[in-house]
């Protein structure tokens, strides 16, 4: 058993500190709207008071929220884990941010004796409910088989990536080819839609052959029956392609899809639909081309 602190409780945060809780870890938790702890508190878990107390009393303190500035804020800010993590400690970080502040995270850190591991995640919610998330770390390997049992309580597919930063990278990365993916299958969604082709038949065909991908098998059909519920948001997926684009220009990468992409999503936001599932998207090619894809009720 390994007492572990857990910040930000959100769709994701709050299964992923369940699935610890299951796998027999001593968790406090913490969430900047208190009543969101609520839940992992009722399955086991308990409540902290601030960043800092979660990590005065833990051995390792994961984060799990939404933007840079949000990290920054949980781990070096006032009352943050920085001012309650012992030495030899462990911050594992499973947002998403920018790789840039990742490094400058990890070296603050690092004066103050504490380790991290930049961890983010792919998988939504149903992976963060069921334990089969895939987690890409930046960090160093000793530190990854020290947090193994952790890491497995919340993921199955565990890669090493390079040092602090590569996590978050190789996230990035992952956005890139998942939301381009996603933007094409919306495409011929609707182009399909608009010719009168069968969902099913289409679904089928491209099911079977090269244009497969997980966002055809899992989030097509929602699209199809109309559920637009979130087990990714929008405003989550628009927030990376904004990373995405940073990272690129520091780099000096160029970036032509994502940026394509990324109009679409703050489309999509401008609609109403920031706090809608990413198959959403759909909806905004469908209001271009002036059809609907659905099946018929």
């Amino acid at each position: 058993m390994t007492r572990v602190g857990f910040i930000g409780l959100g769709l994701m945060g709050n299964p992923m500190s369940k699935n610890l809780v299951k796998g027999g870890h001593e968790v406090y938790v913490w969430n900047r709207t208190p009543s969101r702890a609520d839940e992992a508190v009722a399955a086991g878990a308990k409540r902290a008071s601030s960043p800092k107390d979660a990590a005065s009393r833990a051995d390792v303190i994961v984060t799990m929220v939404a933007d840079s500035k949000d990290v920054e804020a949980v781990i070096l800010g006032p009352g943050g884990i920085v001012e309650g993590a012992r030495p030899d400690s462990v911050v594992i970080d499973m947002s998403t941010i920018s790789p840039t502040v990742t490094k400058e995270i990890a070296a603050r850190l690092k004066e103050k004796g504490i380790q991290m591991l930049d961890a983010p995640v792919s998988g939504g919610v149903i992976g963060a409910t069921n334990g089969t998330l895939s987690i890409m770390i930046g960090g160093d390997k000793a530190v990854i088989e020290r947090c193994r049992p952790i890491l497995e309580a919340m993921g199955k597919r565990i890669t090493h990536c390079g040092p602090n930063g590569m996590g978050q990278v190789i996230k990035l990365a992952n956005q890139i080819v998942g939301n381009g993916t996603l933007a094409a299958v919306c495409e011929g969604m609707v182009y399909a839609a608009k010719a009168g082709a069968d969902p099913d038949a289409l679904l089928s065909a491209l099911g079977g052959g090269a244009a497969n991908s997980w966002m055809l098998e899992n989030l097509a059909p929602r699209m199809y029956n109309g559920n637009f519920a979130p087990g990714f948001m929008i405003d989550m997926a628009q927030k990376d392609m904004r990373l995405v684009l940073e990272s690129a220009e520091d780099l000096n990468v160029p970036i032509f899809l994502s940026a394509v992409i990324t109009q679409l999503f703050r489309t999509a936001q401008q609609m109403g639909m920031g706090r809608e599932g990413t198959q959403a998207l759909i909806k905004v090619m469908e209001n271009m081309a002036g059809v609907e894809a659905r099946r018929a009720k």
